[in-house]
């Protein structure tokens, strides 16, 4: 594989990881706030697919001519990362799918050193390649995949890609809870100066 196949795999494993994050549950579950700034595993799709879709065309002169109205300057701040009651998973489902088959038709298209033009970075750093949006969107992604990672955790135990993930340690509850325990007594003794 070439440095192009490469960054264009982890990123479209990447893509899969986090939508996979929806898998199995229900409408409030995916859509809960679960932090004090409101992130939700819903919102996290809906704000990468949207960011990439304009990352990897109109960056490139590629428009789709797809509106997102969360990005309109009359928008109120944030509103790519939660939806409303009328959007439904299955339009930002539908718009992650959308925006990954524009993004792949850019990628396969261009070089590595196709150049692009970013207009809401400095100005000093409007000017890209293809290469560097790909490490951008790959970042990207795989941060929002830590948050989301995290928030399905706190929703349903959910962990990694699932049981047979072999980056988490197979553990029983009761294992997790042992292990969690040990963690917390070594923080409280580090905290109480028992180093």
């Amino acid at each position: 594989m070439d440095q192009k196949e490469i960054l264009h795999k982890y990123l479209r494993t990447r893509r899969e990881n986090l939508l996979a994050k929806l898998d199995g549950l229900d409408e409030y579950s995916i859509r809960r706030p679960m932090t004090p700034t409101g992130t939700n595993l819903l919102g996290l799709v809906k704000h990468v697919a949207s960011v990439e879709l304009g990352y990897l065309t109109d960056v490139f002169g590629r428009p789709t001519g797809r509106v997102l109205p969360w990005f309109s300057d009359d928008a109120e701040p944030d509103a790519d990362f939660w939806a409303a009651p009328d959007e439904t998973r299955e339009s930002i489902i539908e718009l992650h799918h959308f925006s990954a088959a524009a993004s792949d038709a850019t990628i396969n298209e261009l070089d590595l050193d196709a150049p692009g033009h970013v207009p809401w970075w400095r100005e000093d750093r409007r000017d890209v390649t293809l290469h560097q949006i790909l490490v951008h969107m790959c970042v990207e992604t795989a941060h929002h995949l830590g948050h989301a990672d995290i928030l399905r955790e706190l929703i349903d135990g959910g962990v990694g890609q699932g049981a047979a993930d072999p980056n988490v340690t197979p553990r029983s509850a009761e294992d997790w809870a042992a292990h969690r325990e040990r963690i917390e007594s070594a923080a409280r003794k580090a905290g109480a100066g028992g180093l």
